[in-house]
């Protein structure tokens, strides 16, 4: 945005005086007011300076008014143009800091005529896309905005009609137990209170019999009193007997109510630790703007890194514990929160270290052997493959359990993932699963290889038997396969952010970087950086860290594997 503060004449602003500028000279960078703007147009050095009104230089941006044609370091013009750091120079920037930069040009000839070329109007278009890119963004997003606000309203009633299906189940539930019970009690209760009655009727008999007892034995006669008698004796005998038959069976038994609640309810308190999860699934984006220049910002992208550049500094080493020494690493992954996790061969365990290497527990323990590659997918999951078994799991590493059995109809060795989809190997094809769906695609063509890897849409993979990498396109189509002698047995690999691909060569104890058109390589890690049998190997692409398997031996352990970590 122009300024709009008004502009003062530079030589009577010097001078004490303020008066108001109407013309900017471009050379001189200075204001002008009218009275001293003419010995500037007349003199024989000025003369020829180009001006424009001090209007118009107050329609300029601020960018370009903070534009100098003068060095700030040097304070002496600008003449020179460096094109390989795409900037101006005066004649003492090119002694102090372009002295090894071979293409220096006239600053007048880059400058020629810039306002006429075909650049300008390339540019003005570039803006106009790129306004209507971010405009067609800005509605894309408006419109994810209202979507996932759909979204969280239905699974709101999702969640509420769910608790609403489990109360109205649970009541179902207790009024079912609250009828068994009322039943039940019902039962009981009417059993005892018959019981008493008949008991009470006896009792009343024995009663009246004890109260004319006496007069019976004043009053009766003997013969009475004979005849009396057996007859009390009859009644007290059934009454003993009815009593002695009451108490042998289960008249008297105690018949306690108790109410056992479902295990399978109380399990709820103790095993459902939350109501569900609630996950933001990825798929590919729908929006579609307009494609920029390739060429637009060739000054202000920094060059790829090289391959001859390429040098790995060692950060630390996994710690093993001395409870676990005699690993056999088959696979080795740095999670996108930079811990690292192992797959160890021997135990058939997945292992968890902290960023500084440190054990922090297993993940998990597994029955099926052998267990040959792991991959990060998405969301704390990592996928295992386990060989013969024609199996791949998925484990989710934050629950300590696998979460889903993937069976194929081949071998699984290799796996690798870009979090959409799951590629996994075998020496005969291999299979791509659709993650969301599970819908899996088999390429044939695509035999021999032992691990892999994914980079945009490309796979990779190490065929170990004729010490080959290759690269095809995710259809299967073959693109490239490179041999050199640095690379025997190949295991592991894996790919930075620049595409380029990291082989951990078993055979002859090395790490060798491959160019990404596959026509160069470089050995980076040898048995001088202590790799010995290099078999898995795992970079973020993201924090550029690698992490590398190696056989170890030293005084405590002999014939074990451990990890290092690398920053690239």
């Amino acid at each position: 945005m122009a300024s709009s503060v008004k502009q003062l004449c530079t030589i009577c602003h010097d001078d004490g005086t303020s008066n108001s500028a109407v013309t900017w000279c471009t050379e001189c960078e200075v204001f002008f007011c009218g009275d001293c703007e003419k010995p500037h147009s007349t003199s024989r050095l000025s003369k020829n300076h180009k001006t424009m009104s001090a209007d118009d230089y107050q329609k300029l941006p601020t960018f370009m008014q903070e534009i100098s044609s003068q060095c700030r370091d040097h304070k002496k013009m600008f003449e020179l143009y460096c094109s390989f750091h795409a900037c101006p120079c005066c004649v003492q920037c090119v002694t102090d800091k372009h002295k090894k930069c071979q293409d220096m040009k006239p600053l007048s000839d880059i400058i020629q005529q810039v306002k006429s070329s075909a650049s300008v109007q390339l540019f003005e278009k570039d803006l106009m896309n790129v306004r209507e890119n971010l405009d067609t963004a800005i509605k894309y997003l408006k419109t994810r905005v209202s979507t996932i606000n759909t979204q969280k309203t239905k699974a709101v009633e999702e969640i509420q009609y769910m608790r609403k299906s489990i109360s109205d189940y649970c009541n179902k539930l207790e009024q079912s137990i609250l009828n068994d019970l009322e039943s039940k009690h019902s039962k009981l209760k009417s059993n005892m209170a018959s019981l008493v009655q008949q008991m009470e009727q006896r009792a009343s008999q024995i009663d009246l019999m004890q109260s004319q007892f006496t007069k019976m034995t004043q009053h009766a006669t003997e013969l009475q009193m004979y005849i009396g008698l057996r007859e009390i004796e009859k009644i007290t005998s059934e009454t003993a007997k009815y009593i002695q038959d009451l108490e042998s069976g289960d008249h008297f038994i105690e018949k306690n109510l108790e109410v056992k609640i479902s295990s399978a309810l109380q399990s709820i308190l103790k095993d459902v630790k939350s109501f569900g999860d609630i996950n933001i699934n990825t798929t590919s984006s729908s929006l579609k703007i307009k494609a920029g220049r390739k060429d637009q910002a060739q000054h202000m992208v920094p060059n790829i890194t090289g391959i001859d550049q390429i040098k790995p500094s060692l950060l630390t080493k996994l710690t093993i514990p001395e409870g676990m020494k005699s690993l056999s690493i088959s696979a080795c992954l740095i999670l996108p929160d930079g811990k690292c996790m192992i797959l160890d061969y021997t135990k058939k365990e997945l292992l968890l270290f902290s960023n500084d290497g440190t054990f922090i527990r297993k993940v998990v323990k597994f029955t099926e052997n052998p267990l040959f590659d792991a991959c990060f997918v998405r969301n704390n999951t990592v996928a295992v493959t386990l060989g013969n078994t024609l199996q791949t799991v998925l484990v989710d590493t934050e629950k300590n359990t696998v979460i889903q059995t993937i069976k194929l109809s081949h071998d699984c060795y290799g796996v690798a993932s870009d979090g959409k989809t799951l590629v996994i190997s075998s020496n005969s094809q291999c299979t791509t699963l659709n993650l969301n769906d599970m819908s899996h695609t088999i390429l044939e063509g695509m035999r021999g290889l032992f691990r892999i890897s994914l980079y945009i849409e490309n796979i990779y993979g190490t065929n170990t038997r004729e010490s080959k990498v290759c690269c095809y396109k995710s259809t299967g189509e073959s693109l490239w396969t490179y041999q050199h002698q640095d690379i025997a047995t190949p295991q592991g690999l894996t790919l930075d952010k620049n595409g380029f691909v990291y082989i951990a060569s078993w055979g002859n104890n090395s790490i060798v970087v491959i160019s990404p058109d596959g026509k160069t390589s470089k050995t980076i890690l040898s048995e001088a950086d202590e790799i010995k049998r290099p078999l898995a190997i795992d970079i973020n692409r993201e924090t550029g860290m690698m992490i590398v398997s190696s056989e170890i031996s030293d005084d405590t352990i002999s014939g074990s594997d451990s990890a290092f970590v690398y920053k690239l």
